[in-house]
Parts: C-alpha cells; sequence; structure tokens
C-alpha cells in the first residue's frame, strides 16, 4: 500500500478540479494514462469512489480514483499514532541561592534527583543578589555537589547570565551491550 502525504491546503477532490486533464490512477493503483477530467471524474461515479487531486503542481495535474472518507480517516489514524509515539519532556526549575544550608541542599538534590528519574530536564538556577555576584565560584561548587550527588548528565554546564547561575542536566542514556540487544526489546529496562 503506497502511503500519501497530502496537504489540506492543496487537496482538491471531485468537481473542485478544474484542469481539462490529469493523469490517472486507479484505485488499485494502476496507471490509467492522461484522460479528460470529466472522463476520469465518470469512472470515479462509477466505481462509486471519489476522484482526488494527490499531485497537483505537476502539468497535468496527477489524480488518483480512491475512497476519500476511508483515506481521510486512515491519514488521521496515521498522524494519531504519530503523536502516541512522541516524548514530550518537561523542563522543570530548581531555584538556590548562594547561602543554601546543607540540609536545604540536600532536600533540594532529593528533589532533582527525583525529576530526572521522571524522565524530566531539570534546570538548576543558583540567582545571586547584591554582591553575591562576585563570588560564582561558590555557586559553583554548589552545582558540582549536585552533579555529584545525583547520577546525570549535564546537557548545558554552568553559565551566568545576567544575576543568575543556570545549568541543565538530565538523566543518562543507558547504553545496551551485544548481549541486550539481542533479548526482546519487552524485556528491557531502562533505567
Amino acid at each position: 500500500m503506497e502511503v500519501l502525504i497530502i496537504s489540506k491546503e492543496t487537496l482538491r477532490i471531485n468537481e473542485e478540479i478544474h484542469v481539462r486533464e490529469v493523469r490517472l490512477t486507479g484505485a488499485n493503483g494502476e496507471q490509467l494514462g492522461i484522460v479528460q477530467t470529466r472522463d476520469a471524474l465518470k469512472m470515479a461515479e462509477d466505481a462509486h469512489l471519489d476522484l482526488v487531486e494527490v499531485a497537483p503542481h505537476v502539468r497535468p495535474p496527477v489524480c488518483k480514483i480512491m475512497n476519500y472518507s476511508k483515506f481521510r480517516y486512515e491519514q488521521q489514524k496515521r498522524e494519531k499514532e504519530t503523536r502516541k509515539k512522541q516524548k514530550t519532556v518537561v523542563t522543570k526549575e530548581v531555584k538556590l541561592r548562594p547561602g543554601i544550608e546543607q540540609h536545604d541542599l540536600e532536600v533540594k538534590t532529593k528533589a532533582i534527583s527525583k525529576f530526572i528519574a521522571e524522565g524530566s530536564k531539570v534546570k538548576v538556577t543558583i540567582m545571586f543578589r547584591g554582591r553575591e555576584l562576585s563570588h560564582p565560584e561558590i555557586a559553583q561548587s554548589i552545582l558540582e555537589k549536585i552533579i555529584e550527588q545525583i547520577d546525570c548528565v549535564v546537557e548545558r554546564p554552568p553559565k551566568i547570565e545576567g544575576k543568575n547561575m543556570m545549568m541543565i542536566i538530565t538523566r543518562k542514556k543507558v547504553k545496551l551491550n551485544a548481549k541486550d540487544q539481542d533479548a526482546p526489546r519487552s524485556s528491557q529496562t531502562i533505567q
């Protein structure tokens, strides 16, 4: 079965096709050659199907005899499947201050590790006030402590932007060795 990808704006069916001749493809995919549009419409009507313009920008335009309702249904079904397979990655943000106490840092680190375990990216922001900006090494050491305690990958290294130092971390990708790749996918677990 051939897959047609047609945008809604260019799709014309039956009487909406206003050209004299079309290159016609039958319902089973056979090439019927160049025919008059009225003859193509008659052939589609006799088969109780629709004449659909699938390639309007070529001369003469290519039309196919098909069940338009079934085609649209299948196209929407494919689009729904592709949307279902897409995974949206949520970015969570955790804000800290350079003078954060040890216990508070531990609580924030637990929250970050929980977000990463859920599959989210985490943007860790250290906010400076006043003269704190003159000591970025304090913020740098805090971020290094977080990286050491959490099993993660630094997607964007620490960088000062305005009065904030930010970094983005995410979950480590699990690489499969040759023995694991032979096993069926359903039994594999990704950590």
